[in-house]
């Protein structure tokens, strides 16, 4: 018995212990398990000095950590300044550094699937305020754009037991997972672009398309892109793709703007947009939000499913996929297209095709990509803006060459002439002696 009472007082002890070693949160959020850091690029000059601007990724949020330096210049901003997408700074007042925490799906993020990888994107803004009582700022705006990558999920295990046979609704929501990308691609279109900066008179190439790994063949199509300069839905905004797959730009402004053909693949679609600014805003970001489906790749295409470019010299629209016909609606509605003639050169309205049905939710989706950044003029326009200069100041330069060459003439003429004289006057005394 006495035994038995010691060994129950030693645990006893060890139990107490335990608990008062363990550590003790006040106000504090215990972080994910997972994390991971956030891929931060800058597109502001100063804009995120070393060590200014940290983010985590977690299962469900980013964490994003702001110096009171953002600029690195020893001014510090005010944490009302600061914002993500709407989203404010989330730590204490008076707190340093400023804290933002975003859910994945919040905070104006944009989702964008590449391959295997799942990309969510968020832009942290800093917008000066002016000076307490003076309309002054001391400091640029600054953006910072913060991705946070993840691996896709597959319904595979490598623990799990294999059955002999396949499930009919796991066959069914296998076929159901599609992958919609929207990315800027390079100029030669070999990957995605290293940049996000254009310039004026550009043209921005985009590439849409469907990962359908566990799908029958699909055609993809870009129904709709709008243009904004907000990663939200504010105004102004520009449609330059509307009436189910019309590239409206090229006909309302004589653009380059155009679907590129024939494709590359049933489930890709390339476009090229001509570059733009929206005028009387201050700011050059635009951000692009597209609404992409698909239909099956042995489905003939028709006036709700097809993609259309605008030939200004010849006045006419053209399909990508070769049937010109489906793009006579563009002009009108292709919503409600016009009734069709039959032998009889009665209009006859035709029975819908199971690809003129309502486009189940699976098979579209709505994705931007952004901030792109529009400049006014590109190095090499102004490189050849200084050369014209100075072609300009080469007749001027050339006057000053001939006068230079003229005076050195002269002044070779009146050497040989002195030399000459000399030597006549050396040759005549010489006589003389």
């Amino acid at each position: 018995m006495w035994c038995k009472g010691q060994i129950a007082v030693v645990l006893l002890i060890f139990f107490l212990c335990d608990v008062f070693a363990q550590p003790r949160f006040k106000g504090r959020k215990a972080m994910a398990k997972h994390q991971q850091p956030a891929v931060l690029q800058y597109f502001e000059p100063r804009a995120g000095a070393s060590q200014t601007v940290t983010a985590q990724c977690t299962d469900s949020e980013v964490i994003v950590t702001i110096s009171p330096d953002l600029l690195g210049i020893q001014k510090p901003v005010q944490p009302s300044d600061l914002s993500m997408g709407g989203c404010g700074v989330t730590s204490p007042v008076g707190a340093q550094p400023f804290v933002i925490e975003a859910p994945l799906q919040g905070c104006g993020s944009t989702v964008e699937m590449l391959g295997a990888v799942i990309t969510y994107t968020f832009t942290l803004d800093y917008n000066p305020s002016p000076i307490d009582g003076l309309p002054i700022v001391r400091t640029n705006p600054a953006v910072v754009q913060i991705e946070c990558q993840y691996n896709r999920l597959h319904n595979v295990s490598s623990n799990a037991l294999n059955p002999t046979w396949v499930p009919y609704t796991s066959t069914i929501s296998a076929e159901d997972v599609l992958g919609f990308s929207l990315v800027i691609m390079s100029s030669d279109w070999s990957g995605p672009s290293s940049s996000n900066t254009f310039f004026l008179g550009d043209l921005i190439n985009l590439q849409a398309s469907v990962d359908s790994t566990n799908h029958v063949p699909l055609r993809v199509f870009v129904d709709s892109c709008v243009a904004t300069p907000g990663s939200n839905a504010s105004a102004p905004a520009y449609t330059f793709i509307g009436n189910n797959g019309c590239f409206l730009d090229s006909k309302l402004t004589g653009s380059n703007s155009q679907f590129v053909s024939p494709r590359v693949a049933q489930s890709v679609m390339q476009f090229q947009l001509d570059a733009f600014r929206f005028y009387g805003l201050t700011t050059s970001s635009i951000f692009i939000t597209c609404h992409l489906k698909v239909t099956l790749a042995s489905a003939n295409v028709d006036p709700l499913n097809k993609d259309c470019s605008y030939n200004s010299a010849l006045s006419q629209w053209s399909s990508v996929d070769g049937n010109n016909a489906v793009c006579s609606c563009c002009d009108t509605s292709c919503a409600n297209p016009p009734p069709f003639r039959r032998g009889s050169g009665a209009l006859k309205h035709r029975p819908r095709r199971a690809s003129e049905w309502s486009t189940p939710a699976e098979w579209q989706e709505t994705i931007s990509v952004g901030p792109l950044y529009l400049e006014q003029f590109s190095p090499l326009s102004l490189s050849q803006s200084l050369s014209g200069q100075q072609d300009e100041a080469s007749p001027g330069s050339q006057f000053q060459d001939s006068i230079l060459g003229a005076v050195v003439g002269v002044l070779a003429v009146s050497c040989v002439a002195v030399l000459f004289l000399a030597y006549s006057k050396a040759n005549g005394i010489a006589n003389k002696q």
